[in-house]
């Protein structure tokens, strides 16, 4: 079993990422052959400076080097070390009708966002956003892709490009699975959305103690006072994400006596940042370390950037000799 997986170098990872890809990616590293990839060509589509590209993909790298990819049973590396996706993007391209991207709900949503700001900023990387995931996926043979139920629409469009090469063309690509993440579905932001780095709500897996503390402070809530009863108490941010960090049991206790009144919020976001901050304490370590070593970091991407070619390699002359290409 193949597993392809990817996320984008576009800012600071953030318990949203964690929680939603990055220790469920770790986790698979184990049941089967593991493709990790940081995307940064997708990037592209909304961030624009080279310098900050560049520091974004050693932090992707180091984040989840630190927590614990292990480059020895998952092959990990940078999309863009791997020019072969791009070619095959084209060719995807011209099988897939242009109302298939117009209806994936990223584009209407994002295109929606940037309408009364500026439309210039709707570029055709937007739209042709999933023909490049689709080749990100096919150029691996990928049987399982995790996937938030947020992303699943992209696995389909996936599915149906190449489903529609493999009419035109014959038997080239294998068709890939989603593999639903239920267990964490969508980590709350500081204010209540979905945590997300465009929504400036989220709370990094590193960075400065106080700035941390300070945004775990800052996670919104009524006005209730520590007296009151809660009898909504699994609905409280701070516990939401409480549930994540501690152990069941002092989750629950905190839930109990938020619903039984007593408890304040703000002894509860400082129960909350403790048990964060002491999660993520190992793999802080492991981060300075790898850190203060970027060679034997960009040594493993150029590494798995080796393996991944070769396959990637070979998945693309089958494609091009079906279409002839060759």
């Amino acid at each position: 079993m193949r597993i392809l997986s990817g996320i984008q170098p576009s800012g600071a990872l953030h318990l949203g990422n964690y929680f939603g890809m990055m220790k469920p990616a770790i986790e698979l590293q184990t049941q089967g052959e593991a493709y990790y990839f940081i995307a940064n060509y997708h990037s592209m589509t909304s961030l624009f400076d080279p310098a900050q590209r560049r520091q974004h993909q050693m932090d992707v790298a180091l984040d989840f080097l630190a927590c614990g990819l292990d480059p020895a049973r998952a092959v990990f590396f940078k999309q863009s070390d791997v020019p072969e996706v791009t070619e095959l993007t084209w060719i995807l391209s011209t099988v897939t009708p242009l109302g298939l991207l117009e209806r994936c709900h990223s584009y209407k949503d994002k295109k929606a966002r940037l309408a009364g700001d500026d439309l210039d900023r709707v570029n055709h990387g937007l739209l042709a956003y999933p023909v490049l995931m689709a080749a990100d996926i096919l150029i691996y043979d990928s049987n399982i892709v995790p996937v938030g139920r947020d992303q699943k629409q992209h696995l389909e469009v996936t599915r149906d490009i190449a489903v529609k090469f493999n009419l035109q063309y014959g038997e080239t690509f294998v068709i890939p699975e989603p593999m639903i993440r239920d267990a964490v579905a969508v980590v709350p932001g500081t204010d209540g959305q979905k945590m997300s780095k465009s929504y400036g709500n989220t709370i990094e897996i590193f960075g400065d103690e106080k700035v941390l503390r300070k945004k775990v402070m800052s996670i919104v809530m009524d006005s209730r006072t520590p007296q009151e009863p809660k009898p909504d108490a699994d609905q409280n941010l701070a516990i939401q994400t409480l549930r994540l960090v501690a152990p069941p049991e002092v989750a629950r206790d905190c839930e109990d006596r938020l619903r039984a009144g007593g408890l304040g919020y703000g002894d509860l976001k400082k129960a909350l940042f403790g048990h964060y901050w002491d999660y993520f304490a190992e793999a802080r370590r492991r981060r300075a370390e790898l850190a203060a070593n970027p060679d034997y970091v960009r040594d493993i991407l150029c590494q798995g950037a080796r393996r991944a070619r070769a396959l990637a390699t070979t998945v693309l002359q089958r494609a091009k000799v079906a279409s002839g290409l060759d």
